[in-house]
């Protein structure tokens, strides 16, 4: 089958060996690393159609953007290193790409973990984004740092089998990196020329931990349903830190 495997890599090694399995229908696996201190390489350059690239990390979309210019194959397969295919997912990708009408971009939903615990609320129940699609039809927005955008520009189609998203390994690592995530959407925010302001940080700090708990039943899923919620709200606080930081150095 034509597609190339594709995934962005930083210190992975307790993921790689798992996620680099999921590729097994593919005929090639592109790494872009940057540039990990850990096993991640030393694992992954024991699988036989992984070719690697180290780049240095500035956003995700530049990494995103790079593993596709890199692709020998029309047909791509992207995956976080914290997602996996089940085997029915497996089935549906390829007889999907066995269509003669098939879509040229196909969105998967998700299905959300919690240090080992499935989350069925607190805002997760519509995630999906793109994981398979036509490199020719498709591009990453440059302009998003973080929550990368791929526009598409072609046909979309929907895979009925959610991808199981074990993104919260434990609360330390998540909360991390939500920081992450908030410090890159306030340099992104910088960059269209947006001003801090500490009432709007406030508020939208404080509606999305009550979109995400209250309107998104994030009540329901306990313990683990209000960590989550507390660390979105936190990475859009963290977002107008960065974005006044961003502000003030110029």
């Amino acid at each position: 089958m034509n597609i190339s495997g594709l995934i962005i890599t930083y210190n992975e090694e307790k993921n790689i060996q798992d996620v680099l399995k999921c590729f097994d229908f593919c005929d090639e696996i592109i790494i872009v690393d940057s540039y990990s201190t850990d096993n991640t390489l030393k694992i992954a350059q024991m699988h036989p159609k992984v070719k690697i690239i180290q780049n240095r990390f500035e956003d995700f979309t530049q990494q995103r953007n790079l593993a596709l210019d890199n692709a020998q194959n029309d047909w791509v397969l992207f995956l976080d290193g914290d997602e996996r295919i089940t085997p029915q997912l497996r089935k549906e990708i390829i007889d999907e790409l066995g269509k003669a009408d098939k879509k040229d971009a196909y969105y998967f939903y998700r299905k959300f973990f919690f240090a080992g615990k499935p989350i069925r609320f607190s805002g997760t129940q519509s995630d999906k984004n793109f994981r398979l699609f036509r490199k020719s039809k498709a591009r990453y927005v440059a302009e998003k740092k973080v929550h990368e955008t791929l526009h598409v520009n072609g046909t979309i189609g929907v895979l009925k089998n959610k991808l199981l998203h074990f993104s919260v390994s434990d609360y330390k690592t998540y909360k991390e990196k939500m920081i992450h995530y908030g410090t890159l959407k306030g340099k992104e925010l910088a960059a269209k020329g947006k001003n801090f302001n500490l009432l709007t940080q406030y508020i939208k700090t404080g509606f999305r931990f009550f979109q995400a708990y209250i309107l998104r039943l994030g009540i329901l899923d306990g313990k683990e349903g209000y960590q989550l919620c507390y660390l979105q709200s936190l990475s859009v606080f963290e977002t107008y830190e960065s974005l006044k930081r961003e502000r003030d150095n110029k």
